[in-house]
């Protein structure tokens, strides 16, 4: 009987919801171009509240003996972030940005279950980091191409320091198959990872709905 590999299983499962997410409004429009700055803006803005949230829960998971092989350092995003909303939204930039509800509910998920709990955190650190180093890196180039920013600004999608990303990834998918998880276990981290990109989407549509106000002019 063959054996299917557990990143393969992991894959597939969220193929559909991976879509969905793709296909929001929000991400419609910046990938149009059809956003001012500002409105791309508001998406690191969330972006700093998951992930340092996140990274705070790779701190948390260093000594797990499952959730520790996913704690690679030069995936973290949140110096990153930090450097871009200096330069998108000023030096103030703490005082001026919010989390949209989604966010906060986002949060509060990863709180309960990523940082006690190893295919919780694997769940959503497999969810936001691959889909930042593969997909992200269109919203990087457009970065480039439509406002104009390269460096600070567009940090967030800067992955060099990791390498080949192909070699990546192959090397992320070693960890998952190799990951000591039973078939009910592969099922819960199944599941929280479909949670992860259902929170992801819920994100964007709370953008979206004062997409509006955040056209290009």
């Amino acid at each position: 009987m063959t054996v299917t590999a557990f990143s393969q299983t992991l894959r597939e499962s969220t193929k559909q919801v991976h879509d969905r997410a793709h296909g929001s409004v929000y991400m419609g429009a910046l990938l149009d171009g059809a956003l001012s700055l500002e409105g791309y803006t508001r998406l690191a803005a969330q972006y700093y509240f998951i992930y340092s949230t996140l990274e705070a829960a790779s701190d948390a998971m260093a000594d797990d003996p499952v959730g520790a092989p996913f704690v690679i350092d030069e995936l973290r995003r949140t110096p990153a972030l930090v450097a871009d909303l200096e330069f998108l939204a000023g030096p103030n930039w703490r005082a001026e940005i919010e989390p949209v509800p989604a966010t906060e509910e986002y949060v509060r998920r990863l709180r309960s279950v990523a940082f006690d709990w190893a295919g919780g955190y694997v769940a959503h650190h497999y969810t936001r980091y691959l889909g930042d180093l593969a997909g992200g890196q269109v919203v990087g180039s457009l970065l480039k191409r439509t406002y104009g920013v390269t460096g600070p600004g567009a940090l967030f999608y800067d992955f060099a320091t990791l390498g080949s990303p192909s070699v990546f990834r192959k090397r992320y998918r070693a960890l998952l198959d190799g990951a000591p998880w039973d078939e009910a276990e592969r099922q819960r981290v199944v599941d929280e990872t479909l949670m992860a990109f259902e929170l992801n989407i819920a994100v964007l549509a709370d953008l979206a709905r004062t997409i509006e106000d955040h056209r290009a002019a």
